[in-house]
Formats: C-alpha cells, structure tokens, sequence
C-alpha cells in the first residue's frame, strides 16, 4: 500500500511537470515570430495581428522603432507618392500627434510649418522627433494579438532549431524559447537569417558580379549608371586638395594618421568585403533648458582629429553637418564633408562580430562622435565661426532616456545581405530588368556613404566609397528578394537584409520602405499560415490582391 502511495505521488509529481512544460510552450507559441522591432519588425506585425495571426516581436533592447525612434526623423522620402499602406499610415499618425496643441513643449506648431515640412491641409508630415515616432508606434502596436519580448538576444550559434528546413523555434541568449509555424528576420543585421544557415554576402561586389557600374570600389571622381544617369562619387563628402595623410606633414616615414588604410583601395569597380560608415542620427537642440553641453570623452585623443584639423586649415569653411529641422526646436543631424559623423573605415567586422565586439564597436563610434562634437565646439584649431556656433547646440535631456543624451540606435547603413533566387541589382533600379512579383516600390537614390579613407598618388588624403545616382522612376521589390532559397529554409522572411546588390540595397535600405517590405513580409506569413504553404509556395495572386486591399503601392 505504501509503496502504490509513492507511485501515484510520482505520477502526480510528473503529470505536474509535464503540464507545466505545455503550458509554457503554449505560452511562447504564435503563429507569427518576428526577430527585432525594426520598422519593418513593427509593420510585419501590426498586418500579421490584422490578418488574426497571434505575433511575437522579440526586441534585443529596451527601445523598439530602430532608426526611425533612433534619430533618423529626417525621412528619406524618393517618390512620396510611392508609400503606402502602414507605412503611409505611420506618417499621417505623426501628422495626427503634431495637431495635438499639447505635444508642441518648446516651439508653437505655427513657428514650425515655416520650414515647409508641416504644411497646411496636408494629412501626413515627414519629419519628427525620435519620442514622437517612439509613441505613435505604441500605438500602433497596442493590439491584444501582438506580445512584446524586450532584451531578448537570439542565441546565434545554437539557437535556431530547424527540422527539414523549417524552423520550428528560436533559444535567446537568456535560455527562453519561442515557437512559431513562421519567422521574420527584421534586423539591421540578418543574425537570424544567418544563424538559419541562408546564404548572404557583406561588402561590395564586384562590378562584373552582376553587370553594374556603380558597385565596387569608387575613387573616380563621377560615374554613370547603366542608363548613363551622373553618379557623384569621390568628389561628395570629401576632403579639399591637398590634405596631407601623415602624422609628421611630408613624412611617410613619419606613419599615417588614424583611419586611413595603408593599402591602395583597388581598381574601379573592384568588390571587397567592406561595408559603407556608421554613425549616430545626433537629436539636436539649441534650446537652454533642455540641452545637454558636449562633453570631452575620458578617453579623448587629439590625434583622432588631425584630418579634422587639416582639412579646415587647407580651406574647407562649413560646420560640417547635415542639421535638419524637427519638431519643438531639435534636429536630426547627419553626415557632411570630407571629415564628419561618418566612422569611416571601422564597422567592416560589425555584421559577423560577436555581441561583445558589436558593443566595443558601437562604444568605439559613440566616443568618436562624442569627441568631434566636443572638438567642434571647443578646440582651438576650430575656425572660431564654427566653434561658436557649435557651442550653442547639444543632446536632448526629454530624448532617448540616456543621461547623455545620445541615442542607443547605432546607424547601421548596411551590414549582411541575403542571396536568394532572385537578387535585386542596379538593373532593377534603373528599370532595365523588371519584375512581375512586386511587394512594394522603392525610389530613392541609388546611395552608399563613404567605404575607406586612403592615400592618392600624390601623397593626399581622400575618403572612398560614395554613390548619388537618381533612380529614373520608382521600381518594384520582388517578393523572391525577401525569401531564401526554398532548399534552405521554408518558414522564414527577410524584410531588411534582404537579397539585394550593395548598390540596389543603397536604395531600397530607407525607413519608409523598410516598413512597405515589413508589412508585405507579415502578410505572406499570414497567407503561409492560413493555407498551410511554404514562403516559396505563397500564391502571388493572392498576396497580391491582399497588399492593394491594404492600400500598399506596387
């Protein structure tokens, strides 16, 4: 009798443990799981939720948005007659929360729209402060059918598990698992798409790749699309003549100064496994009570600024910054000039990096841009002009919930990108190669920030890398762009790092298109749910019909 006492609390004991194990596994099963709320993350799952699919975004910070609560308020727009759907929506949202009276702390509404961007009888508004995107996408989100998981971080190396070629969960760093029928890699950096074993590419290829002419290596001073449009390139965001690289002017023997490679760059068109620079999207303001002062950084090194301090003494004459107006007298700045916010040269490891060397990464650029703002305000080989006019401008104390004031978002122009069956190619962009399963259009330039920083022939400093080529009208992003090849994954989308050349992906890769391909990528999982089909087996025409249903332009 004793002894069937202790088998039945043994089973008991059992039966216990065995329902607790479903029940959390029920917990963290959803039809939809989306890695990072990137914007294109947000718009995938507020159309999934719509659709009546159960969502999870996994957010590996405190702070969901990326770049577009980031700093980035400045939107890159191309052809706004382009953007549709939610992402549409977002921007007339923000144009909603600007009419309030009690959202306008530091400037009247009407001492704004002088700057052209808040414009009378206009139902959207393309400008804004990081806090506002941050709160118009809560918003947005607040839908019982969508499940937030903040500072959660995807275990890379054995995290995703896949059976036959279809992932069936996600382990975070943390040990949590989560369980789906599919998956969205909406990060910056494709760690999801990579842990899944999905071919992708990091650099530049080679012109001959894929027939382009503005891939590669770009130290001419212009170039031309394949349809012959101008494309600037070393003469944009450069240094004037004359510059000299070495840390004893005239003296090779002497070293060269910090950040410029020893090496020639390559021919014209030559790929290479280095990718355009980062920086941080600066939320600015002149305002007395609510500005943080540029702060010198404990580690400051003078030298990381000699180039600074020669280009301004050879002749160049501007602030160097691209300071844009937003809301309730902020900004978002950006790069200019040869010598800016650009890191140039110091994120090639970034996308493959562990995340112990992604944040040295990312604290090697905070302290640089830290310490060129503090320059720019204080040093004395500084024109005067600028120091003054500098000096007047800091952080944000109501931005970003840091004591600094700086943003958390790193700017992370382009990291991995996949290689699917279809790879979206300069050709694409210029409409001489078209595609009949369009998801969404792109129209901005054709666009990459400076690569390296290197020595000519003639013992000068430049910066190589850039790209500024119109596109001749808005082209359409193929749905076989945002998924893998059917042998490598069946259950997975990839709205960011998706398969694109590095010089089509310097179109496609603004905020407003991420959130299009967002919402095309959440309404693709939610047809692969319904009708129980791969990504690959999607039927177009239905996905199709349902995008122009949700007002998306194709």
């Amino acid at each position: 009798m004793k002894s069937i006492s202790y088998l039945f609390l043994a089973t008991l004991i059992l039966t216990s443990i065995n329902s607790i194990s479903q029940n959390k596994s029920k917990k963290n099963q959803y039809d939809i799981v989306i890695y990072t709320a990137t914007s294109a993350g947000i718009t995938a799952a507020i159309q999934a939720a719509r659709m009546n699919n159960s969502v999870l975004i996994i957010e590996p910070s405190n702070r969901i948005g990326g770049q577009t609560t980031g700093g980035l308020g400045h939107t890159d727009i191309g052809d706004k007659h382009s953007i549709g759907g939610i992402s549409k929506e977002f921007y007339q949202n923000i144009k909603k929360y600007y009419n309030k009276p009690e959202n306008w702390k530091w400037q009247g509404s009407s001492d704004y729209r002088v700057s052209g961007s808040h414009r009378t009888g206009e139902d959207i508004m393309w400008t804004f402060e990081p806090s506002a995107a941050l709160k118009v996408y809560l918003e947005m989100l607040n839908n019982d059918k969508i499940t937030i998981q903040y500072k959660q971080r995807l275990n890379r190396k054995t995290g995703v598990k896949k059976v036959k070629g279809t992932i069936v969960s996600l382990t975070m760093e943390s040990g949590e698992t989560y369980f789906g029928k599919m998956f969205i890699d909406a990060s910056y950096e494709g760690d999801l798409m990579a842990s899944a074993g999905i071919d992708y590419t990091v650099g530049r290829e080679g012109n001959s790749t894929y027939s382009e002419s503005l891939n590669g290596v770009q130290t001419g001073k212009t170039g031309k699309s394949l349809k012959g449009h101008k494309s600037i390139a070393s003469e944009s965001h450069n240094f004037v003549n004359g510059v000299d690289p070495y840390k004893v002017k005239g003296d090779p023997n002497s070293g060269i100064l910090p950040f410029i490679i020893a090496k020639a760059p390559g021919k014209i068109g030559d790929g290479d496994k280095k990718i355009q620079a980062y920086c941080f999207r600066m939320c600015l303001t002149k305002q007395p009570d609510n500005r943080i002062p540029f702060t010198r950084p404990a580690n400051y090194n003078e030298l990381n600024y000699e180039l600074l301090f020669r280009n301004f003494e050879a002749g160049y004459d501007e602030i160097p910054w691209i300071n844009s107006k937003m809301p309730n007298k902020k900004t978002d700045t950006n790069n200019k000039g040869g010598f800016s916010t650009d890191f140039i040269g110091q994120n090639y490891d970034y996308p493959e990096a562990s995340y112990q060397e992604r944040k040295k990464i990312y604290n090697e650029h905070l302290n640089y841009q830290k310490g060129l703002m503090w320059t720019l305000s204080n040093h004395e080989r500084v024109p005067q002009k600028i120091r003054d006019e500098i000096s007047k401008w800091g952080t944000c104390k109501d931005e970003f919930e840091r004591e600094d004031g700086w943003p958390q978002q790193l700017y992370i122009r382009e990291a991995r990108r996949m290689i699917s069956d279809l790879v979206i190619t300069e050709k694409h962009c210029e409409g001489i190669e078209k595609v009949n399963d369009g998801i969404g259009l792109a129209s901005y330039t054709m666009d990459s920030h400076h690569v390296q920083r290197y020595i000519t022939k003639k013992g000068h400093v430049l910066n190589e890398g850039n790209v500024e080529a119109k596109v001749h009208k808005p082209f359409p992003i193929s749905y076989r762009s945002i998924i893998p090849k059917k042998e490598q994954c069946t259950n997975l989308l990839v709205p960011v790092c998706l398969s694109a050349s590095h010089t089509a992906f310097g179109s496609i890769r603004m905020e407003p298109v991420f959130m299009i391909i967002g919402q095309s990528a959440g309404t693709a999982a939610a047809i692969a749910v319904k009708s129980k089909k791969t990504v690959q087996d999607v039927d177009y025409n239905l996905l199709r019909n349902q995008l122009l249903k949700d007002n998306q332009k194709l």
